[in-house]
């Protein structure tokens, strides 16, 4: 089940296979996702799936903040796809510092209410029907499907790096990512507005 909802490509996702094909900082990016969706996960089957059913304004909140962050990682990815340029990993070029690329890692997963839907109120919503130490088990389960993804999505994008090293790769991957992360934004904006 967590694996099925981790696995379509967000916000999240498209971020931990930027950082692998740069092959920055990807260990501190694969540990922040999976230790985030495990706390989550966690939360949600000690009960805050059920205490946040009953708060659409926290989701108001968490889309219109998730539309923000999202609309400004499109823009500038867009902004970088106009010019073609080969993949430098963080040895060959400039390079964010692993607090820089932490925190737009939190952003990409804190600011997403998708998050929250999915780890807190399907996956943890779930395993908190479940009784006794069966809780914990379907916890270290879900856990485990997260880690396992986001260890493949980050480090294997290294099998990649080939594709990526020619310009024009680069240019479309760059595009993929700005256009998804507007259309999610513009979801969240809707979201946020509507309060929906």
């Amino acid at each position: 089940m967590s694996l099925v909802l981790i696995v379509a490509i967000g916000a999240q996702n498209a971020y931990v296979l930027r950082q692998g094909l740069r092959r920055e900082h990807v260990s501190a990016v694969v540990l922040f996702c999976a230790a985030s969706d495990a706390v989550l996960i966690g939360a949600g089957v000690a009960g805050m799936a059920q205490a946040l059913k009953g708060r659409p304004e926290f989701a108001a909140v968490l889309a219109g903040l998730g539309a923000l962050f999202l609309g400004g990682y499109g823009l500038r990815a867009l902004w970088r796809s106009r010019k073609a340029g080969a993949l430098r990993t963080a040895a060959q070029g400039a390079s964010l510092s692993r607090a820089a690329v932490l925190a737009q890692a939190a952003g990409f997963t804190l600011l997403n209410p998708h998050v929250y839907l999915d780890t807190v109120l399907l996956v943890g919503g779930t395993g908190a029907q479940y009784a006794g130490s069966l809780k914990a088990w379907f916890v270290a389960g879900s856990a485990l499907a997260s880690a396992l993804w986001f260890s493949a999505l980050g480090f294997g994008a290294r099998w990649l790096a080939p594709v990526f090293a020619r310009p024009r790769a680069w240019q479309l991957l760059d595009l993929l990512i700005g256009g998804t992360m507007l259309v999610l934004a513009a979801a969240l904006a809707r979201r946020a507005l509507l309060g929906v």
